[in-house]
């Protein structure tokens, strides 16, 4: 089979880096300037798994990806040394950073469970899925349930981690056998569209991407939102894309939910007419404050190598809540409202613009008519390069602070929200190299075993001699190596507005104790104010967490009111599989020493197929993260990353479709004889932690 990439954000090539803009606070838009509409309702759903043909193993196609090559080999790392500057030693001091302190005592845990995993994800609606990477993170807590979603399925959680949702192994019929997929619900089901793919005519829906979620304890709402781009029958695009935002009834998120959709494949029009719409509204990631309802994307033209700047989405939470038959919303275009930047301009279109959340019912600011945060970082070349999409040079010491008032004006048939900004100086931070796992860039072992198989030319299997023969047509090169997980690019993660401070992090190039680089966390805890009418802000606390051997990446930050918090990442490193880890974090000491959760322990390599060049190009690029979440559930912090989970031997893998060997009718399940559940699916191994901890 072919086997191509797995997430359409690839099919704009990604950029990377810095803009030099003036410490002053600048302001970009005006009520005037930023567009009001109504949104109607577009109906309701359930997380209830939708109608769908069952396989019975004659399907008509083995298609496993949406359809559009991998070719984005990724950002370039910084090549410079990253050394510590922070406030507290004074700028130049020139020290690289210290290793981490590894916990000897931690935040309490009070539990922890494996959240979704790629067998899950895969055959969820009787496998009328594709295989995903990474699997994107979205969670939120609260009123008794944590509900996690990922690409490209949700599920909803007891405190003690049991699925509230209704059990559909039963029915759940994949090639012939009930399939236990521990009840998750595929997005296409919650959204009410039809399968990802209809395995028996080989016809595809809409592609649903990029989950995120939030409990907003102000109104006991649940809310969720992807992206989805809609597509032809044979699964090629048609440009249209739309954010879904799904907004629960009750305070029960296993009822119902009412579903609104937001156009946004023409935002991003109004760039000085280069690089014009169709445009992709990428990586969406939502905040909240006392009144509205926050999301924002990254806008990339099909056509052009460029970027069209972020796009805001204010909408009214009252309204959400109250479940309104059309909801006001405010679009702010923060490419469009300016003059076209020029390449090394004193403006920038903003890239990656992390709205706020607020942990509990009071949290929020309530200054200057309601003020909701954000954060976002100017290393990529998306602020730097948007016109030509060039690389910059990956670097930066500037941390850019927003800051959208006037908020409470969404509750009016006239919303007047304005967008401000401030550029604070903070430590140096790059794009950070690939992480390091055990082995990594030797020959792929039966530790690995689809690596393994496509190497493998001498085990007898149902389609002939040599492995590679169940996974191709054609023979590949056999050659392949434990690969070197992504990192991220520097663009901002997960944000929180607790305790009066906006805390985040983002990924960077570091050099732990003055050895090689590796893949660390800039961590930054900002006093933003808008009290006498304009934005001013300052860095209350920063600094860097890295550890000699070992990388960590895709940072994820939960703040409860008091301002104890729990920062989230994946530990890898050269003894190290892929694991959930964690480190706590307050405005005092700022982050402290880092420890793998509870559980959270590697047990292999990761394996995914995006690992392989003979499955995606060469070079590959083995995706990974994208994003993990924290959310805060009154003292306690809820936390996921992604991890491997579990081992599968080459025998198990292989299972009957090795000549003379038992077990699953599916490849690569590792389910046994019993048809399930398995710990992974053929073509890949990923698992997502979720842990509980108070700080």
């Amino acid at each position: 089979m072919k086997l191509t990439r797995n997430t359409i954000r690839d099919v704009i090539p990604r950029l990377a880096l810095r803009l030099g803009l003036a410490g002053a606070i600048v302001l970009w838009l005006t009520a005037s300037s930023a567009l009001a509409q109504q949104i109607p309702i577009a109906g309701t759903a359930a997380p209830q798994t939708g109608d769908y043909t069952l396989s019975d193993g004659s399907d008509v196609t083995q298609a496993e990806f949406p359809g559009q090559l991998d070719t984005d080999a990724g950002p370039g790392p910084y090549p410079g040394t990253i050394v510590n500057r922070s406030l507290s030693t004074g700028a130049g001091h020139g020290a690289s950073v210290n290793s981490g302190k590894k916990a000897k005592s931690n935040p309490q845990f009070n539990t922890g469970f494996e959240g979704l995993n790629l067998y899950q994800q895969r055959y969820a609606r009787g496998g009328n899925q594709f295989t995903v990477e990474p699997p994107d993170q979205g969670l939120c807590a609260g009123n008794g349930f944590v509900l996690e979603a990922v690409n490209d399925v949700l599920n909803i959680y007891n405190t003690s981690g049991q699925s509230v949702l209704p059990d559909n192994t039963a029915t759940n019929i994949v090639a012939g056998f009930p399939r236990n997929v521990n009840h998750a619900v595929d997005l296409n089901s919650f959204y009410g569209y039809a399968p990802a793919i209809n395995r028996s005519t080989g016809v595809r829906a809409q592609f649903v991407t990029d989950p995120s979620c939030y409990y907003d304890a102000a109104t006991q709402r649940w809310f969720v939102v992807v992206l989805t781009l809609e597509t032809n029958p044979n699964g090629s695009f048609t440009h249209v894309n739309h954010l879904d935002i799904a907004v629960s009834q009750t305070s029960d998120p296993t009822a119902t939910w009412n579903i609104y959709k937001v156009d946004v494949t023409n935002d991003g029009t109004n760039a000085g007419g280069v690089n014009p719409c169709p445009c992709l509204g990428d990586y969406p990631h939502i905040g909240a404050d006392a009144n509205g309802f926050y999301i924002t994307t990254n806008s990339y033209p099909w056509a052009t190598n460029g970027f069209d700047g972020a796009q805001k989405y204010a909408l009214s939470k009252a309204q959400l809540a109250a479940g309104a038959a059309s909801v006001t919303i405010q679009h702010i275009d923060t490419f469009g409202a300016v003059n076209q930047p020029s390449e090394a301009g004193s403006t920038q279109p903003g890239f990656t613009l992390w709205p706020a959340q607020s942990p509990g019912a009071l949290s929020f600011d309530l200054n200057a008519g309601g003020t909701e945060y954000l954060l976002s970082s100017n290393a990529a070349d998306e602020a730097t390069h948007p016109v030509s999409g060039s690389a910059g040079n990956r670097t930066s010491s500037q941390l850019v602070v927003w800051a959208l008032t006037n908020t409470s004006s969404l509750n009016t048939s006239t919303p007047a929200i304005s967008l401000s900004n401030q550029v604070l100086t903070v430590n140096q931070y790059g794009v950070p190299p690939k992480q390091q796992q055990p082995g990594s860039g030797t020959l792929a072992t039966t530790d690995t075993p689809q690596g393994f198989c496509i190497n493998d030319t001498t085990t007898s299997t149902i389609a002939g001699i040599g492995c590679w023969r169940l996974l191709f047509g054609i023979e590949p090169a056999h050659n392949e190596v434990i690969s070197r997980p992504d990192s991220n690019d520097t663009r901002m993660q997960q944000v929180m507005y607790g305790n009066g401070k906006l805390w985040g992090a983002l990924d960077t190039a570091i050099n732990p104790d003055g050895g090689a680089q590796r893949a660390g966390v800039a961590w930054f805890i900002v006093k933003p104010d808008v009290s006498k009418g304009s934005l001013a802000a300052k860095v209350a606390l920063q600094g860097y967490l890295g550890a000699a051997g070992h990388d960590f990446t895709y940072p994820a930050i939960g703040v409860t009111p008091s301002g104890r918090g729990v920062m989230a990442f994946t530990d890898t490193g050269d003894t190290t599989n892929p694991s959930a880890a964690y480190a706590p974090i307050d405005a005092v000491v700022g982050v402290g020493p880092w420890s793998d959760v509870t559980g959270g322990l590697g047990a292999a390599q990761d394996d995914g197929f995006t690992s392989y060049k003979s499955q995606v190009g060469n070079p590959p690029r083995t995706r990974w993260g994208d994003y993990g979440s924290a959310a805060v559930d009154g003292n306690s912090i809820w936390i996921a990353s992604e991890y491997i989970a579990h081992t599968c031997s080459y025998t198990n893998w292989g299972g009957p479709f090795f000549t003379g060997g038992t077990g699953d009718n599916l490849l690569g399940t590792c389910a046994g004889p019993s048809h399930g559940p398995g710990s992974r699916a053929a073509l890949g191994n990923w698992s997502t932690r979720i842990s509980k901890l108070t700080p």
